[in-house]
Formats: structure tokens, sequence, C-alpha cells
């Protein structure tokens, strides 16, 4: 399982002083992007120059608690075969004290020439 930590930022706080629910997506996108670049040697923007286009279709997000100033976050992500043999799903959580506040699933997919495909470094990760 690829993890990263992160800080609650204050800003993200709104005022009830928790963290608006805008912000848990951009936590699980960061750890995301670090798990292609970090896991899989895929640097998206590299990619992008090369005419691949990296992008999240759809994803479904459960929050369990809310997060507050000072929390020091724990967000995971993980690879999933989708039904669609041209996207994959990240499976992510946010975790405090290993206490899971939010769960997701982002459906991706990668357009290379105007087509969904999926990257061998995916495949591969996948075991597929």
């Amino acid at each position: 399982m690829f993890v990263k930590h992160y800080d609650v930022d204050e800003s993200h706080i709104d005022f009830q002083g928790v963290v608006d629910g805008l912000y848990y997506p951009f936590y699980m996108e960061w750890t995301r992007h670090a798990y292609m670049r970090e896991a899989l040697g895929i640097d998206i923007e590299e990619e992008f120059s090369q005419g691949k286009i990296y992008m999240v279709l759809e994803y479904t997000l459960r929050f369990r608690k809310s997060l507050v100033k000072g929390d020091k976050v724990e967000v995971t992500c993980a690879l999933e075969q989708n039904e669609k043999r041209n996207r994959v799903n990240f499976v992510q959580q946010i975790k405090v004290d290993g206490m899971v506040y939010a769960e997701a699933t982002f459906v991706a997919t990668c357009l290379a020439n105007g087509r969904p495909s999926m990257p061998e470094a995916v495949t591969r990760a996948l075991g597929l």
C-alpha cells in the first residue's frame, strides 16, 4: 500500500473548525500523483508533453470523520482493476492515527491520440 503523510493545512479549515469537504480530494490527488510517479514511474507532466492525457472520469467519496486543525493525515493509494479494460480504479483512504476519516474510489483512464488506453506500468502493477 502506497502512503503519503500531510499536515492539515490551516487554510483548509472552514468556519466550523473542520476541513472543508472540498479539500479531501486534493490530499488524495497529491497522493495519487505521487503514487504514479514514485511507484509506477509515470510522470504525468512528461506524458502530457508526449500527447498522453491522464484523467479522472468519476469518483465516489465517503466521509467518516471530520479532519481538524493540527491533524496529521496518512493518505493511502492502491490500484484496483475496473470492469472496463481501459479504466483503472485508484482506491484511497485518509486516516488519522489509523482511523479512517474518508475513503474514495477514483476511476481514471489515459487518453493517447484521443483514445482511452492503459499504460503498461498500470497493467503490470495490476498483474495483467
